[in-house]
């Protein structure tokens, strides 16, 4: 299948067509299930959308239908700027009538990342009670080693099936994350990655032309029974 790669002409025609994709994906969701499951992704290239998110979407759509997770996390203490719930919280979640209860962050005050990610996977079997939980949308981001959420070349996260999530660790500080599996991931609707950066394009281009997973993760986001669409500045298709 041709992979459907949406190509913008900077970060910032990525995030008002990213941000308006989002909210059709919200509108959507909600008007055939009631509610809206989300994962965000953390890194640099989401900010952008979840501000203008913010700014354009606040008062229309049904914020107190939608919720809220995270396809990774730090293992750092809540409040700690360097979280992904930190930078989801102060560019969109702290703008939108979300109502906190929705709102469902990865421990970092738990005792280990490994009891965090426990502790993340009771919390999603709460929320879903499917054989894997079947996110509306995902999000996600590409490193340029290929990575994506905190599932990086080599781990042993990689060969997960029967875990939710798991602890990783990062080849950066801080090097504890908790991280969604791939069989999750590839449970999803509807999945969008996020990519901008010239030093992105390699990985890409290999993702995209079917690399091994274990070499290049993004590659094993492949859904049974969902789609994926990659938002790219120019740069990174470059």
């Amino acid at each position: 299948m041709t992979p459907d790669v949406r190509v913008c002409e900077d970060v910032a025609d990525l995030a008002e067509r990213g941000a308006d994709a989002v909210a059709a994906a919200i509108a959507a969701a909600v008007q055939s299930n009631g509610r809206c499951t989300v994962a965000l992704a953390g890194g640099n290239t989401p900010r952008a959308l979840y501000e203008t998110l913010a700014a354009r979407f606040a008062g229309n759509l049904p914020w107190t239908r939608v919720h809220v997770f995270w396809g990774d996390e730090r293992f750092v203490p809540s409040g700690d700027r360097r979280r992904n719930e930190a930078m989801a919280r102060e560019t969109l979640l702290d703008h939108v009538p979300c109502p906190p209860a929705n709102i469902h962050p990865i421990s970092g005050d738990a005792a280990s990342s490994a009891a965090a990610a426990d502790e993340y996977e009771a919390t999603l079997r709460r929320q879903f009670s499917s054989e894997w939980p079947r996110f509306d949308l995902v999000l996600l981001g590409l490193g340029p080693d290929g990575h994506t959420a905190s599932l990086f070349p080599g781990s042993s996260a990689l060969d997960e099936t029967t875990r939710w999530a798991v602890d990783a660790t990062a080849p950066a500080d801080p090097r504890s994350r908790v991280t969604l599996t791939l069989p999750v991931l590839n449970s999803a609707a509807l999945t969008f990655f996020l990519v901008a950066g010239a030093e992105k394009a390699d990985a890409m281009r290999r993702v995209l032309a079917g690399a091994d997973a274990r070499i290049l993760p993004a590659a094993g986001i492949r859904p049974s029974r969902g789609a994926v669409v990659w938002w790219a500045d120019r740069a990174a298709v470059s």
